[in-house]
Formats: C-alpha cells, sequence, structure tokens
C-alpha cells in the first residue's frame, strides 16, 4: 500500500523518556495528579474558552503553537487557555490527569497511544471534525487517527522520519558512498574506523534511542508485518527472527560510539556536528543540534540500508504528533472548533513560519519553502510503503519503559547474554500484555 506523507517536526529533546514512576500508561489510577486541568474541578465552563493541555515546553514549538492559537482566537473569538507542562511530566501523569479533570484538549500521539485512551474511554470521538477536515490528510493519516473502534479520536499535526544522518562534506572529502545494502554498511563502519572517524555516534543515556535502532534493524531483516506483531505482543522474543536482528546488532555494535549509556542523545549528535562521527541514526529533530547554518546546510541523511532483499528499504519509522479531547470537556462546542481549525493547512502553515524545521501533515498546506533536508524528508515518508510510529508507540508503553529500555542499555553494555536477555523480555511480555 502506497503511504504518502504526514509532515516532519523537531520534538522536544525529553520527549520520549516515557512514562516512568508510573509504570506506564496501562497503569490506569497510578501515579498523582499533579497536572491538573487550567480550570480545576467545579469550575463553571466558560463559553468563550477552551482549556488545553500542552506538552511542548521547548521555546520553538511552544511559540508555534502560541501563533497558533492566536490565530484561531482573532478566526473565532474564542481564547486558548494553555496549560503546557514539560514533556517527561505530561507523560509520567497522562494517566491520573486524563481520569481527573483534564482540560478539553490536550496534546498527544497518533497510533497505539492514542488508541489505548480512546479504548478506555478516555476521549471523546470526533467524527464530525474529519467529516470536515478529511480531505486535508492522506490515507495513512486517516487510519493513524482511528480507535479500534473505527472512529477518529486525533487530529495530526506533523511527524518527521528515522534515517542515518551524515556531512555532506565528509564524505565528499573521503570519498565515501551512501551505503544501500548492509554489506555495504558494514564496509563503510570499517573504512570510518580506519580513518580515525567514529563511524556511529550514539548516546543512550535516556534509553529511547535504542529503540530505534532496533526497530530499523528487525524490520529491514523481519519486514514490517512481523515488526507489528512483535509490538503488539503477539510474536515471540524468543522466536528466531528477534535473534537474527540482535545478531544483526552485535556485528555492528563495535562501530557504535563507545559509552552509550552514558551519552546524551544531543551530545553524541555534536560528534556528528564536529565532524568526529561518520553517521548517526536519529529522527530528523537531530538538526536542533545543528546552529550554525553552514552546518546544517551541509547536513544529509539516508534510509537505513537494505538487509534482505524481500524487504528493501520499504519501511519508515515517522512518529506522528496531534491533538486530543478529553472524555468531558467543558466547552465541547468551542474545543470541536478548535479541533477543526487544528486540521486546517492555514494552521499548518502558521506553524511553519514559526518552526521552519516543520513539513506541515496536512497535504494541501504551502510547501514552496520547505529547505532541501525537509523536501527529502518529506519524500522519504511520501514513498514509504509502511510506516511505523517508533517501539515506544507502535507497543503497550508500560512495556517498552519498564522491559525494553533496561533491556537494550543492558543489551548495549554486554552483548554476549542475548538469549538470557530475551527469554527475560518474553517472561515479562506474556505479564504485562496478559494484564488489563
Amino acid at each position: 500500500m502506497h503511504r504518502t506523507p504526514s509532515g516532519l517536526t523537531l520534538p522536544s529533546p525529553s520527549r520520549r523518556t516515557l512514562l516512568r514512576g508510573v509504570g506506564g500508561a496501562a497503569v490506569l489510577g497510578a501515579g498523582i495528579p499533579l497536572l491538573s486541568a487550567c480550570g480545576g474541578s467545579g469550575t463553571a465552563a466558560d463559553p468563550k474558552t477552551v482549556t488545553l493541555g500542552s506538552k511542548a515546553s521547548d521555546p520553538v514549538p511552544k511559540k508555534a503553537f502560541a501563533d497558533i492559537y492566536a490565530a484561531f482566537t482573532k478566526e473565532s473569538g474564542l481564547t486558548v487557555d494553555v496549560n503546557t507542562k514539560d514533556s517527561n511530566t505530561f507523560q509520567e501523569q497522562i494517566n491520573s490527569y486524563l481520569q481527573g479533570t483534564p482540560d478539553d484538549v490536550f496534546t498527544w500521539f497518533a497510533g497505539y497511544r492514542m488508541q489505548f485512551f480512546a479504548a478506555k474511554g478516555l476521549a471523546t470521538p470526533i467524527d464530525d471534525v474529519w467529516e470536515k477536515i478529511g480531505g486535508n490528510f492522506p490515507e495513512a493519516m486517516k487510519a493513524l487517527s482511528k480507535g479500534e473502534d473505527g472512529k477518529y479520536y486525533l487530529v495530526p499535526l506533523y511527524t518527521y522520519p528515522w534515517a542515518v544522518f551524515y556531512r555532506k562534506s565528509v564524505f565528499q572529502e573521503k570519498g565515501y558512498e551512501v551505503p544501500t545494502t548492509w554489506d555495504d554498511f558494514i564496509a563503510l563502519c570499517k573504512q570510518m574506523q580506519k580513518d580515525k572517524l567514529v563511524p556511529i555516534a550514539f548516546g543512550d543515556k535516556d534509553a529511547w534511542p535504542a529503540l530505534g535502532t532496533f526497530d530499523q534493524i528487525n524490520f529491514r531483516a523481519n519486514g514490517y508485518d512481523f515488526h507489528v506483531e512483535l509490538m503488539a505482543g503477539k510474536a515471540s522474543w524468543t522466536d528466531a527472527k528477534v535473534r537474527k536482528a540482535f545478531d544483526l546488532w552485535t556485528e555492528i555494535l563495535p562501530y557504535h560510539q563507545e559509552g552509550a549509556v552514558g551519552r546524551t542523545w544531543q551530545d553524541a549528535a555534536q560528534t556528528l556536528a564536529s565532524k568526529k562521527a561518520g553517521m548517526y541514526l536519529m529522527g530528523s529533530f537531530v538538526a536542533q543540534q545543528f546552529t550554525d547554518k553552514a552546518a546544517l546546510d551541509d547536513l544529509d541523511f539516508f534510509a537505513f540500508p537494505e538487509i534482505d532483499p524481500a524487504y528493501g528499504q520499504d519501511t519508515v519509522e515517522a512518529p506522528t504528533d496531534g491533538f486530543m479531547m478529553s472524555k468531558s470537556p467543558k466547552n465541547k462546542a468551542g474545543s470541536l472548533k478548535l479541533m477543526e481549525y487544528l486540521g486546517t493547512p492555514a494552521a499548518e502553515e502558521i506553524y511553519l513560519k514559526s518552526d521552519p524545521s516543520v513539513v506541515a501533515a496536512s497535504t494541501k498546506a504551502d510547501t514552496a519553502s520547505y529547505t532541501p533536508l525537509q523536501k527529502k524528508a518529506y519524500d522519504m515518508i511520501a514513498d514509504a510503503k509502511n510506516l511505523t510510529q517508533f517501539m515506544d508507540r507502535d507497543s503497550r508503553p508500560d512495556f517498552t519503559s519498564t522491559v525494553m529500555q533496561p533491556a537494550l542499555q543492558k543489551f548495549v553494555r554486554d552483548p554476549k547474554s542475548v538469549d538470557s536477555l530475551l527469554s527475560s523480555i518474553e517472561r515479562q511480555k506474556k505479564t504485562i500484555f496478559a494484564s488489563s
């Protein structure tokens, strides 16, 4: 199935630090409800105000969103009262927040993580909104915005691809060619090592970057369908296919930057920026770290190389974010108006002006101002046969945060103990997926 793009963004650096402290989103009732709504319990609804809970605490996205809300206010006469928390806090407390007195609208993630709360009755279906905005989005985005019941629950705003980033000048100077196969990739790593470069920059202190590395190797080696089955808890982590993925990872691990578990993704990015590393597997938000325009213009990327010709490079990891409406919004009419506005090309274009690194979710938004890097990201997503959402969004968040993140850090430290590690993962998976 051909899937068209849904956009690109540069998220906050800590966005993927998942649900620590409350045991994940599946543990309903856990956590302390510190993330409270703007109005608070018992406050009468103001028909001229829509409250919005936001995880966009970093300056660039915070301003971009504020510009959208200001334009909405000018057009509708409704005020958006924004309740911003840092991304980690927002995710950690999302359970108790949604079960308490949440804001009318809140920022969240597409796909599995949206579906989880929709299935729990903690969000309002917005099919009426989609009847008006549906023509602005490609089929892939429509699918990612639906709950398991087939109803719409999310208005998407942006997405971004994962790829292997590199400096064009380094490749030109050294005579390197972009690898398209696994053997070419290994050969390039060896040559970079001979040339005194760190072949693959790597920082897994926050425990999520390794999830992305596994995803790439897994769906390149075993295909999109197996990725979906494994993330859904239906395939076994002791399956020979999983072992194969870890064996492949073990093969390239010596070319990764040493001491990864003690390094942030930002610090790893600086080794690419300073030309001490040759490549970096990361989401396109890595461009945040290239503050020098000349260095940013020198940044390029390629799709993770083919491992099995049967699957080629058909799958692209492209996580997607957007907005949802809480279960009982105090100003439902105003919330629906806001959700409808957020799904328009006009809203996307306003965001693009404040955050020029973004590729619009709406296929009808003006893309004339895109940089070459943005255009390439857009095309990469557009040409993908399959789109994935990253392990922490394609699987249960409690499983990825409490099991997979520490497990992959352990693997990075000691790849020799992979068999016992996979057995442990499978045991814990069975327990977690058996719970409600």
